[in-house]
């Protein structure tokens, strides 16, 4: 029987060329972690502080140079960081150079409201917690807030999405179902908005109002406009 030594070569190769890369990543595990990079992914300012994200990363460890690659469990981390109430979502990774990842959502607060613990209501709806680090500037709720939750976040959601109520709108009083009212900034006088039916319809009336107004330099002149009458915007003088 012939025996084909160029397979037998190849087997051999093949064997000492898997064994390399078994040996390599062995050793590579075993090493230790280097340094942590965390990241930031959205543009709202930090509400949490690097140190915080750092020790939820390397927690019962007193530096992340004491972490064996073999012994990190992503999905623990990742874990310790969704339970903090500024996380939204949170992805860790180990590069090959050791490395420890994390790239950290931030939750989104749309407003403030003003209750006995004041706290945000987030982009999602949800209500989240004040930071020690960071103070959001997000319009003021006040009033009848509880009972008019789902209200509020609809209301909240339309003004986020349109970017001259957006910038304009530094507080929201809500009195029940049909009195909700609006303060704009840099203005004294107040916007009684009514209900949150036809949002589209009163931003459009205010903002062409407004812009006239601005106009004629009588800002000034109005203790109120009243957006509740239809196609109808009524100014009432001081």
């Amino acid at each position: 029987m012939k025996v084909n030594w160029g397979i037998i070569k190849f087997i051999i190769i093949l064997g000492m060329v898997i064994g390399l890369f078994s040996f390599s990543g062995q050793r590579n595990n075993s090493r230790n972690l280097t340094k942590t990079k965390v990241e930031f992914v959205d543009e709202t300012p930090p509400f949490i502080t690097l140190q915080a994200v750092n020790k939820m990363l390397i927690v019962n460890h007193d530096s992340v140079k004491n972490i064996a690659k073999e012994k990190v469990v992503l999905k623990e981390m990742e874990s310790r960081l969704l339970a903090n109430d500024m996380i939204r979502d949170a992805q860790v990774f180990v590069t090959v150079d050791g490395v420890l990842g994390a790239k950290i959502e931030q939750r989104v607060p749309l407003a403030r409201v003003a209750a006995q613990n004041h706290y945000y209501i987030d982009a999602d709806g949800k209500k989240m917690p004040l930071s020690n680090v960071y103070t959001a500037r997000v319009p003021l709720v006040t009033g009848n807030v509880e009972n008019m939750y789902d209200e509020i976040i609809t209301l909240l959601k339309d003004i986020n999405n349109d970017l001259f109520m957006k910038s304009s709108v530094i507080g929201i009083h809500v009195e029940d179902k049909e009195n909700i009212e609006l303060r704009l900034r840099n203005n004294d006088f107040k916007v009684l908005f009514g209900s949150i039916l036809n949002p589209e319809r009163k931003f459009m009336n205010l903002k062409a109002f407004y812009q006239k107004a601005k106009r004629d330099t009588l800002l000034s002149a109005y203790k109120a406009i009243d957006l509740r009458y239809g196609s109808q915007v009524v100014a009432i003088k001081k």
